[in-house]
């Protein structure tokens, strides 16, 4: 097994590639998290993280982590976000995590949930399956398709540090992936003096 791989699948190559964004300990929200690669991963680098999904099973896998002294606390939460209520909310309010990973998921209505589940100078992490995918196989339904641009537009009011939009080879898929930081101001700031001391290193 190579260091990036869980329970045989790898951590997704942009998420490794954008992890050092996240602040050191900062705690991590990972959304329709399946088997928990991404918890395992985060877990490994001496994050605090919460994963979500809707099904018992998958969590089940991470039993291993959630409890254990000898890594960071890592939660579950078993859930059906799309259809229940948010159930990460403390004092009526969402709360925030330093970095918010969604990976190989999408469900539009969440947006809005997603981006204020980001804290002050967090990161969100995001790739999924984009629009060309039904040519090479699924997702196939435009529901689970982002559509060309379609991160970026989600994404206004944050600094976006990288995206992508095109074809991975291996395996064939159309993919949309972004990282994004929520900075304080910037929306409101000159794009020439917004935030012009911190550089995220590429």
């Amino acid at each position: 097994m190579t260091p990036t791989a869980y329970g045989g699948e790898a951590a997704s190559d942009w998420i490794r590639r954008w992890s050092h964004l996240v602040a050191p300990g900062g705690t991590v929200l990972d959304v329709a998290c399946g088997r928990g690669r991404h918890v395992r991963w985060f877990a490994a680098r001496g994050h605090r993280i919460v994963g979500i999904d809707r099904s018992q099973d998958a969590l089940a896998g991470l039993s291993d982590l959630t409890g254990s002294t000898s890594q960071p606390r890592v939660g579950t939460v078993c859930a059906d976000i799309e259809s229940g209520p948010w159930p990460l909310v403390e004092d009526g309010a969402i709360k925030t995590f330093a970095a918010v990973v969604v990976t190989n998921y999408l469900w539009r209505a969440l947006f809005p949930t997603i981006l204020r589940s980001v804290a002050d100078g967090g990161v969100l992490l995001y790739e999924t399956f984009a629009h060309g995918n039904a040519a090479v196989g699924k997702p196939s339904r435009p529901d689970f398709l982002l559509q060309p641009g379609e991160l970026l537009h989600v994404c206004q009011g944050l600094r976006v540090i990288a995206y992508e939009d095109g074809f991975c080879a291996d395996p064939p898929r159309f993919v949309q992936r972004i990282a994004a930081v929520r900075v304080p101001g910037f929306e409101d700031a000159p794009i020439a003096d917004a935030n012009p001391l911190r550089r995220y290193p590429l």
